[in-house]
């Protein structure tokens, strides 16, 4: 009798993962389901879409909800969608993980603690631990923040290498209710092949271009075949900028830059989708999209 069969699952929830750009909140869902389910980059607003990725263990299935970072800075449509992503996602939760990077907690990460509703049990999940070479200074630190607000535990993890993440499972799972599971217990994410490209792509852009081009960029995927060729994917995929001049850096000198992205988004989907991929990329312009709420919605923005 397998393990699954000796344990069923008498627990299961919905884990909402919040907190500000770029604490780490994706790797730290990639790491708790174990595989690339979230894309990650070193920039503000890299995830855009509420992502679940389940976690079956015996005994407990978690379903995690990747949110986008709470951004306070800017308030164009774009930021207003996916701040609405955010506050949505907390009102459909059983749980709330609360992540800052150990030893900064900012106003901006104050302002997302304040929004999260009384009536759901909060766990502060405090990530890069990794990083701290004074490991005393944990300690005062835990002790001013856990004033904030009355937390159900306070769990200091790395996502990257990992450390704790048992831990942050075994606190999370004492506050899921009683219920079977909700998802096959071999599924990871409810989202599609389809929406896994655009990410991929969408993914490679930041790593690549992100240090020179504005945020507001996207992926439209306008043909995802996979039945042209046995064993091989075929995808045709739209990337949208604001004006020429972005149109002319994603592409790069002789088109190079958009070559690696292809590459690598390529290699990334062939990984993911464990077949041959036939990726095509074009790039267009199209100004104000990140401005307008009906498009952002036209392109998947819910």
């Amino acid at each position: 009798m397998s393990e699954a069969e000796q344990a069923p699952v008498s627990r299961a929830g919905y884990v909402a993962i919040v907190g500000r750009p770029n604490v780490g909140k994706s790797t730290l869902l990639n790491a708790l389901v174990g595989q690339k389910v979230s894309i990650t980059a070193d920039k503000a607003q890299t995830t855009r879409h509420r992502i679940l990725g389940i976690d079956t263990q015996p005994g407990v299935q978690f379903v995690f909800v990747d949110t986008p970072g709470y951004q306070t800075k800017h308030s164009n449509a774009l930021n207003r969608v996916l701040n609405r992503a955010v506050t949505t996602a907390l009102a459909d939760v059983d749980v709330v993980l609360w992540v800052i990077e150990a030893l900064r907690c900012g106003p901006d990460d104050r302002k997302l603690l304040s929004l999260l509703p009384a009536n759901k049990p909060v766990i502060l999940v405090m990530n890069k631990v990794d990083r701290v070479e004074r490991k005393n200074d944990l300690l005062p630190f835990v002790a001013e923040v856990s004033k904030l607000r009355d937390f159900a535990a306070i769990v200091p993890v790395s996502a990257t290498k990992p450390i704790q993440l048992d831990v942050l499972r075994a606190e999370t799972a004492k506050q899921l209710p009683e219920g079977e599971a909700m998802f096959p217990e071999d599924e990871v994410t409810d989202r599609s092949m389809r929406f896994m490209a655009a990410e991929l792509i969408r993914e490679k852009v930041f790593r690549l271009v992100g240090d020179e081009l504005p945020y507001e960029s996207t992926v439209v995927i306008e043909r995802f075949d996979e039945t042209s060729q046995p064993g091989r994917i075929e995808v045709h995929a739209n990337l949208l900028v604001a004006s020429e001049s972005q149109r002319a850096i994603m592409i790069g000198a002789g088109g190079e830059r958009i070559k690696r992205i292809g590459t690598e988004a390529r290699k990334g989907m062939e990984a993911m989708f464990e077949c041959g991929v036939h990726l095509e990329l074009w790039v267009k312009v199209k100004s104000g999209w990140a401005d307008n709420e009906a498009g952002l919605r036209a392109y998947g923005y819910d």
